[in-house]
């Protein structure tokens, strides 16, 4: 629990501010497919099956995730335990905020949030883990079943959960079709596959995701990148850590590159044209990080004015004009130097995030922990960068 000193720093500092979450996940309970699939589709929807003696999630006759354990480091008594612990729980070990609604509710009001933006766990943070295993009717079936639920949440949450919607990125006339209905259901933004190249599919940066791209400035609907998108960027044990290191410095090591991973993504998208083909796009870089931003874009401007040489390779606008202009980054654990931090990479574009319930996660005091660097602030720049940042970019409602 908030000690009494924190929590009345906490309280001066964010007085005023309707603190909202940019990057929490959800532990999708074990019936969230099966319980509104269709007949047809009961069989083949993620389920856990026994296989080989061991309780597995499964797609089709595919295996999703080689456990059942829930992604969440809080116990059920709301401890957070250290290291590698979590990977051996079952869901009922658990906190039940990484499911429960009403929960993670309780646990939002404890923290001084007030609302959060939600990613997903099983089918991937891109939904691209489905990709290699079943097909494409399959895979809508099951984005569009969660898709479902996640509106569902959102309204039992009284509008304070707001879940980015799963992308059908494998049919560009699906994506725009989803993403519609989605809007239609009142969700917020879009959740997608970074690299759809790995997948035989054209690059983001090709025209053939126009209708994407068109469909989101239509609908209001930013795009969010979260860390580890694609199969290209999850990678939690393999080549970033060299192969003698321990389990628990592999994991160190691959969670701190998974959030450079989206260095590459964002020089991608501010240098491919696709801001100048749609200016009012907005790109959100999740569970990223923001030192690195200044350091990027600085890099980015200086090999562009070097490389840049003909005519139709130029760009409307510099680097650094796109991300004020169209992109914000999240951050959570930052402390050196970050209040003027905050100032290089633009009052306007950076936004806080807790990655509850992940092992990284801020928990307990996850405002509180920020009392000293939100301090050096001024109370509007907090305000932007702690909910009204956010609030904007996905058209949250107002408070009531």
């Amino acid at each position: 629990m908030m000690n009494a000193v924190v929590e009345a720093n906490r309280n001066t500092l964010l007085s005023g501010i309707d603190v909202v979450d940019v990057d929490a996940h959800y532990t999708e309970p074990a019936d969230l497919w099966i319980s509104r699939a269709p007949a047809r589709w009961k069989d083949r929807v993620p389920q856990i099956r026994e296989v080989g003696g061991k309780k597995v999630w499964c797609i089709d006759d595919g295996i999703l995730s080689d456990s059942i354990q829930p992604f969440c480091q809080i116990k059920k008594d709301g401890t957070k335990t250290p290291g590698l612990e979590y990977m051996g729980y079952l869901p009922e070990d658990a906190h039940p905020a990484a499911s429960d609604v009403k929960s993670r509710l309780k646990v939002l009001d404890a923290e001084g949030i007030w609302a959060q933006i939600v990613y997903p766990n099983l089918l991937g943070f891109g939904g691209a883990k489905q990709a290699q295993i079943v097909d494409e009717e399959l895979r809508l079936v099951s984005v569009q079943i969660f898709n479902d639920a996640m509106a569902e949440m959102q309204e039992a949450s009284g509008n304070r959960i707001f879940p980015m919607a799963l992308m059908p990125w494998w049919d560009i006339n699906a994506v725009v079709n989803e993403i519609k209905r989605c809007h239609g259901m009142g969700l917020k933004g879009i959740n997608t596959n970074s690299d759809p190249q790995n997948h035989g599919l054209p690059d983001l940066a090709e025209a053939h995701w126009n209708p994407m791209w068109a469909a989101a400035v239509e609908y209001g609907m930013p795009i969010n990148f979260h860390i580890g998108a694609s199969d290209q960027t999850m990678d939690w044990w393999g080549d970033q850590p060299w192969p003698s290191q321990s389990e628990e410095r592999r994991v160190a090591i691959s969670a701190s590159m998974l959030s450079m991973c989206n260095i590459r993504i964002l020089a991608n998208i501010i240098t491919s044209g696709i801001l100048d083909r749609f200016p009012a796009l907005k790109f959100v870089s999740v569970e990223s990080g923001i030192g690195w931003v200044p350091f990027m874009l600085e890099s980015l401007e200086y090999q562009y004015k070097q490389y840049f040489t003909k005519k139709e390779n130029f760009l409307r606008l510099s680097p650094w004009e796109y991300f004020e202009r169209n992109i914000y980054s999240t951050f959570w654990f930052e402390r050196a130097g970050f209040a003027e931090m905050v100032k290089r990479v633009g009052v306007n574009n950076v936004m806080f995030e807790t990655d509850f319930p992940h092992p990284s996660c801020l928990y307990p005091e996850a405002t509180g922990f920020l009392s000293a660097e939100l301090a050096k602030l001024d109370m509007e720049t907090r305000g932007k960068i702690m909910g009204g940042n956010a609030a904007k970019v996905y058209g949250l409602p107002a408070r009531r």
